[in-house]
């Protein structure tokens, strides 16, 4: 294997990007709750990430599981109310889940910024001196 392609093997693996995290609702609920130090309700957090009910209780069961989130259950007046809030674990993952994915974004720009800088120097056939 050449030298410079030992160098880039794993290059966009981009292990950081923790699986847990990396759903689309899940990313959602967690940026709202990282919005929300105080935590949400489950009732606004529904609304923020458009999800129903029982999809927004999934998710939040997986992030609970992983010490993402604290779910606390209790009452105002005589309702249910349900609070959701980012734990110290799940802020400081999330915090390091977006340095992983700003990579991605940096690669990705680069790659880009490349491209069109190579299509600025090439010239068109039957064009030259023109």
């Amino acid at each position: 294997m050449p030298e410079n392609e030992a160098e880039d093997a794993g290059r966009f693996a981009y292990e950081g990007l923790d699986r847990v995290l990396h759903e689309k609702a899940r990313l959602g609920i967690l940026t709202a709750l990282v919005t929300h130090p105080a935590g949400v309700s489950f009732s606004d957090l529904a609304r923020l990430c458009d999800l129903t009910d029982g999809n927004l209780s999934r998710h939040l069961d997986v992030l609970a599981k992983a010490n993402l989130v604290k779910i606390t259950k209790g009452f105002e007046g005589r309702r249910p109310h349900t609070t959701c809030a980012l734990t110290p674990i799940g802020r400081k993952r999330f915090r390091e889940y977006l340095v992983q994915l700003e990579k991605v974004l940096r690669d990705a720009a680069a790659q880009e910024d490349a491209a069109d800088e190579a299509a600025k120097t090439r010239t068109r056939p039957g064009l030259a001196g023109a």
